[in-house]
């Protein structure tokens, strides 16, 4: 029995240092692979029967629970979007009406980046979009998650960008949660925005959104910039070292947007607005006060008018001083009147008789 063992072992460690050092049992190992492929599944098999019966009852109750989450989301995000549209198109009308040039949907194009700029000390990219494709200078560019520059230098194909982040590049911004306005800078750091003359007294902390606030006529109003990392107060100094981070992944997009602005001048604005202003007053949503104007002057007209001395609220306001007390005319009868106020009765009795 010792013997046997011994063989045994001194045959695996045999066949162990053949199989490492040379390629002879190869073809032998692809062989028995194939046959104890079935020896293998058979063995197996008890185990995956029993993971597909418990995953068929589980993800069936969590594909029914997920279902039932997803149709609640679906309808509350259904309502936002029904309200959104309705505000949009309110946005729209009243932009159009006050001849602004701002657009909530602005015209984007795809473009993709091709190069950098090999100058470590300027942060600038190249597109595959140029002059041939409408692209002009100081367009925004954006990506996925906010703005990342504009264009600054334009070619027949392609496109140079300068980004948020460039040493000589700035951008008006302000705070969305309470619209401080500030001026965002770039610090030649990728990942670092400073805002400048920022007051040490100003409602502005880490964690706010920071927004393109449109007044450099630009960047469109709205976009995210960044979001402030680190609000630095200094008693000995009159503003704060406010210092943050870009929402746009300057280093890692490939694909970008860019946003056409509204390319109509100030008299097609001005059309557009005037025949907006048409229709919403054909449609009943212009102001309402031109229509209540005309009403103060049509009851003098009428009182004017010969009427018969049968008609007792036509007879009594001859003149338009008589024309205001409208409602005592036509509650009490002319018969009355003198006795109450005569000096006015007698000029109405006089023209009576006439």
């Amino acid at each position: 029995m010792g013997v046997r063992l011994l063989v045994l072992v001194v045959l695996s460690v045999a066949l162990m240092v053949v199989d490492a050092r040379f390629t002879l049992l190869k073809p032998v190992r692809s062989q028995m692979s194939l046959v104890l492929m079935d020896a293998y599944w058979i063995t197996d098999l008890p185990g995956r029967l029993w993971e597909g019966i418990a995953s068929q009852f589980g993800s069936r109750t969590e594909l029914v629970a997920e279902n039932e989450k997803l149709k609640t989301e679906n309808l509350l995000l259904q309502g936002r979007m029904q309200k959104l549209a309705a505000l949009t198109e309110q946005n729209v009308r009243l932009r159009e009406l006050l001849n602004s040039s701002a657009l909530v949907n602005e015209k984007v194009e795809v473009a993709e980046l091709i190069g950098m700029d090999p100058n470590p000390f300027t942060h600038r990219i190249i597109i595959n979009k140029g002059e041939r494709d409408g692209v002009v200078l100081g367009q925004p560019v954006l990506d996925a998650r906010g703005l990342m520059g504009q264009v600054v230098e334009l070619m027949p194909y392609t496109s140079r960008v300068l980004l948020l982040t460039d040493t000589t590049h700035s951008i008006p911004v302000q705070v969305n949660r309470n619209g401080l306005r500030a001026i965002a800078s770039g610090t030649g750091n990728p990942e670092r925005l400073e805002l400048r003359h920022v007051a040490d007294t100003a409602d502005i902390k880490e964690g706010d959104l920071l927004v393109s606030s449109g007044l450099g006529q630009r960047f469109p109003a709205g976009y995210p910039v960044a979001t402030v990392k680190e609000v630095i107060h200094d008693s000995g100094q009159p503003f704060a070292i406010v210092r943050a981070v870009p929402t746009a992944a300057l280093n890692r997009s490939r694909y970008l947007l860019l946003v056409f602005s509204d390319g109509r001048t100030a008299e097609e604005r001005a059309n557009d607005a005037a025949q907006a202003q048409e229709t919403l007053d054909q449609y009943g949503g212009g102001p309402m006060i031109p229509a209540t104007v005309p009403k103060p002057a049509m009851v003098p007209a009428a009182a004017t008018a010969p009427a018969a001395p049968a008609v007792p609220a036509v007879v009594a306001p001859v003149t338009p001083a008589a024309a205001t007390p409208v409602k005592p005319v036509v509650t009490k009868p002319p018969v009355t009147r003198p006795a109450a106020k005569p000096p006015v009765s007698a000029p109405a009795n006089t023209g009576g008789r006439e």
